[in-house]
């Protein structure tokens, strides 16, 4: 299944007017929650619910590209994933490396830029051809000017703050700046995101109401959606939806209006 149909136009609008298509959020983050429970109601194994979920993710990958979406932030893989099974980690994990192999070409073709935000070094051994994988990745498609694909992997946003912090004590340390003259902006800038706008919308499935360590820096003024649809059940019709709902609020980013 290709990612990008030859065959369909650019930007069908579908549920989305021109002047919705005008009112999208820049940056687009998404917890993808429910494979396991959707494989289950099945009478299949949890790893038959990723392997569904990656089918999803190939059609909102797309949907957002064609709409002209800056950044689309998934959220593939937290630091606390690894308490899995081994079964599950193993399925995730070769799913991980069959995604890039197969759909990598496509992606650099459609001008999709791939960032992969947590600790990739910090992943187990044994997952050598994963991280040569997602490292390849990057530095293929990293000139890219189309849709900003960031995937979270081996990722917890309190690390990543720590971390954040981190870097710029060494350098107050070091004497390259006093602390006093750190800025919001220097800060966000040893994020992983940085370079990127703040989220401007988080969509969460499967009902849940948590940010499970999920981009808690740069969600400060996102707004949040939440579907009770299981993550392979979302699909084109459904994100649209959610993004219709964000072209109607009306944002005041702490202010009054």
């Amino acid at each position: 299944m290709a990612l990008f149909g030859k065959d369909e136009a650019k930007k069908e609008l579908g549920l989305l007017t021109p002047e919705d298509i005008r009112r999208l959020p820049r940056h687009v983050g998404i917890i993808m929650d429910g494979n396991g429970r959707w494989a289950v109601r099945r009478g299949m194994p949890r790893s038959f619910g990723h392997k569904a979920g990656v089918e999803a993710l190939r059609a909102i990958i797309r949907r957002s590209s064609d709409l002209g979406i800056e950044a689309l932030t998934i959220y593939a893989f937290s630091t606390e994933n690894w308490s899995r099974s081994v079964e599950e980690v193993s399925a995730l994990m070769g799913l991980l490396l069959e995604y890039f192999t197969k759909e990598l070409d496509e992606l650099h073709r459609e001008h999709v830029c791939i960032r992969i935000i947590g600790d990739i070094s910090g992943m187990p051994k044994g997952l050598e051809r994963q991280q040569a994988a997602l490292y390849a990745a990057m530095d293929r498609t990293r000139e890219n000017t189309g849709l900003k694909l960031n995937i979270a992997l081996n990722y917890g946003s309190q690390q990543e703050i720590v971390r954040a912090a981190q870097n710029l004590a060494r350098r107050a340390a070091a004497g390259e700046l006093a602390p006093e003259q750190i800025t919001r902006e220097m800060f966000a800038g040893e994020l992983y995101t940085a370079g990127l706008p703040d989220v401007d919308f988080l969509i969460r499935t499967s009902g849940e109401l948590r940010l499970s360590n999920f981009l808690l820096y740069q969600c400060a003024y996102a707004e949040f959606y939440k579907t009770d649809i299981l993550w392979p059940d979302f699909d084109r019709n459904a994100y649209d939806e959610a993004l219709l709902t964000y072209t109607k609020r009306e944002r005041r980013f702490g202010g009054v209006k």
